[in-house]
């Protein structure tokens, strides 16, 4: 019972610990790609706007894949993320579906503008 509530209130324990996973993964990259993955990473929390804790994971997920076999394969960083790392971050967040947090922004709108016009 305690652990239902615990979750409703701050999320999923389990996703909290594949979160965890995720950083030692990214943590035990080789430089540069452990200062390259982290400095995306901030940037996808900022720019994905994803809420929805299963497909942020999976996210996150498949980035650690990518940076680790690029690790393992020597691919340079600019060969990666290529001349434009936001244009890179943006497109990489894009492919990713799920609830954002703009949408309940965005739901809010459309009914204070309904209610104003009466609709």
């Amino acid at each position: 019972m305690a652990a239902k509530w615990i979750e409703t209130v701050i999320g999923s324990l389990e996703q909290k610990k594949q979160f965890r996973r995720y950083r030692a993964r990214i943590g035990a990259l080789p430089e540069p790609y452990e200062t390259a993955a982290k400095a995306l990473e901030r940037y996808l929390m900022y720019c994905s706007g994803i809420t929805d804790g299963e497909t942020f994971m999976r996210m996150f997920d498949d980035f650690a894949d990518l940076w680790e076999r690029a690790a393992a394969d020597e691919t340079p960083v600019r060969a990666i993320v290529g001349d434009d790392p936001v244009e890179f971050a943006e497109t990489f967040a894009a492919a990713y579906s799920g609830k954002h947090w703009i949408d309940k922004e965005r739901a809010r709108l459309i009914k204070a503008i309904d209610e104003a016009a009466g609709a």
